[in-house]
């Protein structure tokens, strides 16, 4: 893909660079010229270093670690392009943060998710380009467009083309069936469900497995590999109910505390992410695919007034 056209501008924010330069030549656009900064108390400091007056502005970002570093640095930006008179400001955010607080899980709980989409709103922004949000409904937050882009199809193309056998799909609690179902019906294969308790955040304890995962070679599908104890509990119940080889695969390797140690030692044989969040492949464990192409079109379609939806389910 080449495009050249003077009115689409793309800006990276110090989240995800490497993406960003990805998608630059891939859709054929340089990087805008700008600035990001912070003075000596830690203010977010931005500036453009040229003109975006009437052009359609594309900025990514992921709200990925540190997170509110990175997600001022995107309010600021939006602030900035507003005020040079930019036509459009849309944000490519492939992580979003925050997404897991959706919903009041008890009392006196807020609803972050919802308060960093009215940041975003009232900072001026258009649009909305992500990846597999942690719940679909996050989009209602959001009183601007939003293209809810998925990482399934990435993810379910480099399987298919390791020729895998006897697949079993294991989604790694009840949330993640509908991810799951679709990962499945690319791979033609069986799901199975991971029943698990979660007594407080970052600690669940496995119950049982619902489905037939013995002798089969099994792929865990979720949307966030945070500290990895989910992931490593579910492949340690698998292997004892008799599955074969495992795999784990997700979008988002947001791998914090001691993450990407507990996936080596474990009993998974490959974790399988995206580059939504800058990850260095540590070990030969890790593989990494790319989503520049796919959000590369989204921007293009986005720019272009094609419709988004054809990219949903292709790469």
């Amino acid at each position: 893909m080449s495009y050249q056209d003077p009115s689409l501008k793309l800006f990276s924010c110090n989240s995800n660079p490497m993406l960003a330069e990805e998608m630059s030549r891939i859709i054929g656009v340089p990087l805008g010229q700008a600035e990001i900064s912070q003075f000596s108390d830690g203010e977010i400091q931005i500036q453009l270093h040229e003109s975006v007056r009437g052009c359609d502005v594309f900025v990514i970002q992921s709200t990925s670690h540190p997170v509110n570093d990175h997600l001022m640095e995107m309010l600021v930006m939006v602030d900035a392009l507003k005020r040079a008179s930019a036509k459009t400001i849309n944000l490519v955010i492939p992580y979003y943060g925050y997404a897991r607080q959706d919903r009041k899980a008890k009392s006196r709980d807020p609803i972050t998710a919802k308060l960093v989409a009215d940041l975003i709103t009232a900072a001026g922004a258009h649009r909305i380009i992500t990846m597999d949000l942690h719940a679909t409904q996050i989009q209602g937050f959001f009183n601007i467009p939003v293209d809810h882009l998925h990482g399934v199809p990435i993810i379910a193309e480099y399987f298919i083309g390791k020729g895998l056998q006897d697949v079993v799909i294991v989604s790694p609690d009840h949330g993640g069936v509908v991810r799951a179902r679709k990962l499945a019906e690319k791979l033609q294969a069986p799901i199975a469900i991971i029943d698990k308790r979660r007594p407080e955040p970052n600690v669940c304890e496995v119950m049982n497995i619902i489905g037939d995962v013995a002798g089969k070679t099994a792929i865990i599908i979720d949307d966030i590999i945070d500290t990895a104890g989910t992931i490593v509990l579910a492949a340690d119940a698998l292997q004892k109910a008799g599955a074969k080889r495992i795999f784990a695969s997700c979008t988002h390797p947001v791998m914090s505390d001691r993450a990407v140690e507990r996936l080596e030692n474990s009993v998974i044989e490959e974790i399988v992410v995206t580059n939504t969040i800058p990850f260095l492949r540590e070990s030969g464990k890790f593989t990494v695919l790319s989503v520049a192409e796919l959000l590369g079109k989204a921007v293009v379609h986005v720019h272009k007034n094609i419709s988004v939806s054809v990219l949903f389910e292709t790469v």
